[in-house]
């Protein structure tokens, strides 16, 4: 259980951000869902966990100063921070010979420097009260990598070295830091995926089936409580033996 405890989610207005919020919630976090595209989206998110078990606030991750107001906001506002999920993410998608400068730096930029910059903040208050929980969404694609994608296949690749990084740097005050790579899990953005691309790519998952988000969250959940305390610098595949 994780009650009394304070959760970050960012990315937590749609899909798997989605689920790890209202997971969280469910075992007794009071949970900040955070967003930058969509504040109604967040804030539906808050109205089906409950507002006295969630809020949702705005930040864009990939601004460093806006991270930093965000981590002293909530540790001033409730008094502490003990989980942070860097789960907010972007793709634009492309070939290499194709790919412009500005949609390499805008993935990177959130997807990575944006689990720095909430890491770098949120580090500071993990360290005075000797204790946290840092869980980074990577992906099968930083793993194996991705053709199309080398933009988002770095970012998430660079994610599984920075948590490495941290959690050798922080395991000495009780604080882990682990990532999650999903496979194929359904979401809205594989929704508008073809059937014939959905079944491409099932074709490649020995289970010969997508994942759900809640597979995602359980993880999540359970790196984020007591009974993961001695797991730490772990890179977590949940696709379905996708990548092996």
């Amino acid at each position: 259980m994780l009650t009394g405890k304070v959760a970050l989610v960012t990315g937590a207005g749609r899909g798997i951000g989605r689920e790890i919020a209202k997971t969280l919630a469910r075992e007794g976090a009071f949970v900040v869902v955070n967003y930058n595209g969509s504040k109604e989206r967040a804030e539906e998110v808050v109205a089906e966990i409950g507002a006295e078990h969630a809020v949702a606030i705005g930040c864009d991750v990939s601004d460093f100063a806006a991270c930093e107001a965000l981590i002293s906001g909530i540790v001033k506002e409730y008094g502490h921070l003990d989980i942070l999920v860097n789960n907010a993410g972007i793709t634009r998608d492309g070939l290499i010979m194709k790919m412009s400068e500005n949609d390499f730096d805008a993935v990177v930029a959130t997807n990575l420097k944006g689990a720095f910059n909430t890491i770098r903040h949120a580090s500071r208050s993990f360290l005075k009260q000797r204790a946290g929980r840092i869980i980074n969404i990577s992906s099968v694609s930083g793993v194996m990598g991705n053709a199309g994608q080398a933009n988002y296949s770095a970012s998430k690749a660079g994610i599984i070295g920075l948590t490495k990084s941290v959690a050798r740097e922080l395991a000495s005050r009780g604080i882990t830091c682990n990532a999650v790579a999903p496979g194929f899990i359904e979401t809205e953005m594989t929704d508008a995926m073809t059937d014939a691309a959905k079944e491409a790519v099932k074709a490649q998952i020995p289970l010969q089936r997508t994942g759900k988000t809640q597979d995602i969250a359980e993880l999540v959940a359970f790196l984020a409580s007591d009974k993961a305390s001695y797991i730490t610098g772990q890179v977590i595949s949940v696709d379905g033996g996708m990548h092996m």
